[in-house]
């Protein structure tokens, strides 16, 4: 069993942020959204790992490396234009060989993992199982039509949904996948529609099996789906103390302060997660913020956010809801209204007059 991790996306609905940041490595809880993929892959028990990267994929390759510290061997393939997930399989030919694989979109968060989809298709041994999820907005999707576990159908943003179930981005399949990928041809939109392959392979007589996700899955494409996926994962986080917190300072609810990191007359409700080597000084904290390395917050309040590393906020009264690329730098005066919220680039600088 092989895994194949598609990370080639351009993320243009994450942007600015994403003009300088491929949209995987994007943190919630202070790790990338990939990190969680990769460990899934591991814990159910797969090594041999293909990363399918865009025509830029330094900084995958930097942040993956050889995948060893997750005991994956990774090796990677580029495809150089987005031109569909079935012409991604179809770059990956040679590496899968004619192994079953698991493919998995690198920017889907399934808190609860992969294992017990993976039995499943290894107990079956269906042409494909694919995962499924209830959505509200269904043509925004690939969608399933099911008769019990058996989907019998697979449509691409249909405009007249069969069901609500959408495909959620991690597929295992059969190496039959591949004669059905060589069978059809580029969508109105100018991809290989992975759905497309699935239903040829239905049209073949092949049997495709639905699995329905067990508890949380967020797909982080967009500035409020990573705010949920970070909500989701600090509720997980455990409480942990590490840096300095002086005796003017209130700490509640499950909170992480890394090493190195100097609270002062400042006060966190958790769940939050604090990085290495961050300064509060005169400062709020609230719920499912995560801050990483390196940030100073003085006279701020912040809730709800994501603070990438090396940021500095000086006298925003509330910053909420928002996302924050490295190195931002974000000045107001102390009469500013409360109730900001942004997604930047790295090293913004934004300053408001006093």
């Amino acid at each position: 069993m092989k895994a194949l991790v598609l990370s080639g996306g351009q993320g243009t609905r994450l942007r600015p942020m994403t003009l300088g940041r491929s949209k995987q490595l994007i943190p919630v809880a202070n790790r990338p959204v990939l990190h969680y993929v990769l460990q899934n892959i591991a814990d159910a028990g797969i090594k041999e790992t293909i990363v399918v990267i865009g025509e830029d994929g330094r900084q995958i390759r930097d942040y993956v490396g050889n995948g060893a510290r997750w005991g994956l061997a990774v090796t990677y393939v580029q495809q150089r234009k987005p031109l569909g997930l079935a012409h991604a399989v179809l770059t990956a030919r040679e590496k899968l060989g004619e192994a079953s694989f698991l493919m998995y979109l690198g920017d889907n968060l399934l808190p609860n993992g992969i294992a017990q989809y993976l039995r499943v298709f290894q107990e079956k041994r269906p042409d494909a199982l694919v995962l499924v999820h209830p959505v509200t907005n269904p043509q925004s999707f690939g969608i399933a039509k099911l008769v019990d576990s058996r989907v019998v159908e697979v449509l691409e943003k249909p405009t007249d949904p069969p069901s609500n179930l959408a495909l959620i981005g991690v597929y295992f399949f059969s190496p039959k996948i591949h004669e059905s990928i060589a069978r059809i041809t580029p969508s109105a939109r100018g991809e290989l529609e992975i759905t497309d392959a699935i239903q040829d392979l239905l049209s073949r007589g092949g049997q495709v099996e639905a699995e329905r996700v067990c508890g949380p899955w967020h797909d982080t494409g967009q500035a409020n789906d990573l705010l949920a996926a970070n909500k989701t994962m600090l509720l997980k986080l455990e409480h942990k103390i590490e840096g300095h917190i002086d005796p003017c300072s209130t700490i509640s609810g499950p909170v992480q302060i890394s090493a190195g990191t100097v609270v002062v007359n400042s006060r966190i409700c958790g769940p939050a997660i604090i990085g290495e080597d961050c300064a509060l000084y005169n400062s709020f904290i609230g719920p499912f913020t995560a801050v990483q390395k390196g940030t100073r917050l003085i006279d701020t309040a912040v809730c709800d956010s994501i603070i990438l590393a090396g940021c500095r906020l000086e006298n925003v009264p509330l910053l909420n809801h928002s996302i924050l690329g490295e190195n931002t730098e974000l000045t107001t005066s102390p009469r500013s209204q409360p109730g900001w919220q942004l997604l930047t680039a790295d090293h913004t600088r934004l300053s408001v007059p006093v």
